[in-house]
């Protein structure tokens, strides 16, 4: 148990802050080698990756979390797309274009994650020292946090691992960051799963006795235990506060981040029109 009596996969924080900065931490080839070595097998591994980033975003000051529960697990939420993670490099890279209304829209502007910052090239120094991590099975997993107001996966820590594992054409390896789902809401959908299970056992057991029936409760176990975990899993919505300043505090730090933005917004509306 971690704080506050929440699950094993759930972090707690008692702090209440209005400001976030985003960490930087320094991980070593010597950690993410001796965390490799050490662990049993890949999903010891990633439980030893997982508790290492509570540790660190507990310790952070003005970091993500706030008071509540939250999920830290590894590997991308069930909804998540393995072939989204090319399209990094090409969609957007220097504005992090995205949109709100999920995959109806073109090919090329779909994905799961968002990086804060552009890419660094396959051929850049850290990237190339992560890549040789990589091909020695040592590459330590990047963080993600879930933002629900942008509907998305934020690239917290772990933007040049990410591009490593890219430039390896290979899966990046993550653990995701999310407040958890209200308990009650949860507890729901806990229920109704349980009952349609039960049902469905019930009803396939009160068949012929065969290994096609045995196959068949076998084949809903998977799934009620599949289901289970997306309930553990499902991001909640993620806290905002008032930016000192107001608006215009606001229009500054746009304007400093993409300079002539607003210029471009009205040549998209009147695009629109």
């Amino acid at each position: 148990m971690i704080d506050g009596g929440c699950p094993r996969s759930h972090t707690t924080s008692n702090r209440s802050s209005a400001k976030v900065n985003i960490p930087g931490w320094s991980i070593s080839a010597a950690l993410a080698r001796r965390i490799r070595e050490t662990s049993a097998d890949d999903d010891a591994w990633a439980g030893r990756w997982t508790y290492q980033f509570t540790e660190w975003l507990q310790a952070a000051v003005d970091g993500p979390l706030h008071s509540g529960c939250w999920i830290l697990a590894p590997g991308m939420p069930s909804w998540g797309v393995a072939a989204h993670w090319q399209r990094l490099h090409a969609v957007d890279p220097d504005r992090g274009h995205i949109t709100w209304f999920g995959y109806g829209d073109p090919d090329e502007d779909q994905r799961d994650v968002l990086p804060l910052r552009r890419l660094s090239p396959a051929s850049a120094g850290r990237v190339r020292s992560y890549r040789r991590q990589l091909q020695e099975g040592i590459l330590p997993p990047a963080l993600l946090w879930w933002v629900s107001g942008l509907n998305t996966l934020l690239v917290l820590d772990g933007h040049d691992r990410i591009a490593a594992a890219l430039a390896e054409q290979a899966v990046p390896e993550v653990v995701v960051l999310a407040p958890a789902v209200d308990p009650e809401l949860a507890s729901a959908w806990q229920r109704r799963s349980i009952q349609d299970y039960v049902g469905r056992v019930k009803h396939l057991q009160g068949g012929p006795g065969n290994s096609f029936a045995s196959a068949h409760v076998a084949s809903a176990s998977r799934h009620f235990a599949t289901t289970l975990g997306d309930i553990v899993r499902t991001e909640g919505r993620t806290r905002a506060w008032p930016l000192p300043g107001g608006p215009a505090a606001w229009n500054r730090q746009a304007t400093k981040l993409a300079p002539g933005w607003t210029s471009r917004l009205s040549q998209a509306d009147r695009g629109t029109r």
